[in-house]
């Protein structure tokens, strides 16, 4: 039996793991699925100053509270960089880090540093336009799906419904770390590029350079950036492969 804490990216809140959840659970893991500060059932608690820590501060409670030791941490989207963060915090509790379709960023750098200034630059302008000056409003799910294979109309309707704006205050606040995440093996699940790719963008752009070395086992799982909802029973089985 593994313990699994599963943390995911902007908008979404525990919800959005279920599928996985229950097929972790069937295949007799223990697994704490998470809602970060002012998302989904505590979005009521968003405010201008909710960030990255404290949403590292979310996760590094859960592990203490909990009491959980020799902890996999599997974080998609920017769900990877608290994990990162919440790993390199308390270290004594983790055992592996496992990336959905994401990565950890180097120190100092932040979530919405990821798709480079103009996309950056874009966000803020619909932070400022539609989201009162501090929250990030989820995207057209619809129209991101309309072409993907495997995304049912009942996952996009409670994409509709439950996905919440992103306190933008989370997006660009840089991440701080020791180094003391380092010596955990990783697995990243790719699914919006591959193995291939990954490799390129990690010799090629220091924002990705930890991407690449012997820790890293890959698994290729081709679908859209949100594979919890297109193929959620791989990315279990995915997960129990290997831990």
């Amino acid at each position: 039996m593994t313990t699994f804490v599963l943390v995911p990216g902007f908008w979404l809140g525990a919800w959005a793991w279920r599928p996985v959840t229950e097929a972790l659970r069937a295949q007799g893991h223990d697994v704490y699925p998470v809602t970060l500060t002012g998302l989904a059932e505590r979005a009521h608690l968003a405010t201008p100053e909710t960030d990255l820590d404290t949403h590292v501060t979310d996760v590094v409670n859960l592990l203490r509270y909990e009491d959980l030791a020799d902890v996999v941490l599997v974080g998609h989207s920017y769900g990877g960089l608290v994990t990162t963060a919440a790993a390199d915090r308390v270290p004594e509790r983790v055992r592996a880090l496992a990336y959905v379709d994401t990565g950890p960023l180097p120190d100092g750098t932040a979530q919405a540093d990821f798709a480079g200034p103009e996309d950056r630059a874009g966000s803020e302008k619909v932070v400022q336009e539609y989201g009162d000056g501090w929250r990030l409003p989820p995207p057209p799910w619809a129209t991101l799906a309309a072409d993907v294979r495997h995304v049912e109309g009942e996952a996009l309707a409670a994409l509709a419904e439950r996905s919440v704006p992103q306190p933008w205050a989370s997006a660009v606040q840089p991440v701080r770390l020791t180094g003391a995440w380092e010596r955990f093996p990783r697995l990243g699940i790719l699914s919006s590029f591959t193995v291939e790719q990954t490799k390129a963008m990690a010799a090629e752009a220091p924002l990705f350079r930890h991407m690449a070395g012997d820790g890293w086992t890959y698994e290729e799982l081709p679908t859209w950036h949100w594979p919890m909802f297109s193929r959620p029973a791989e990315l279990a089985d995915l997960l129990n492969k290997h831990y």
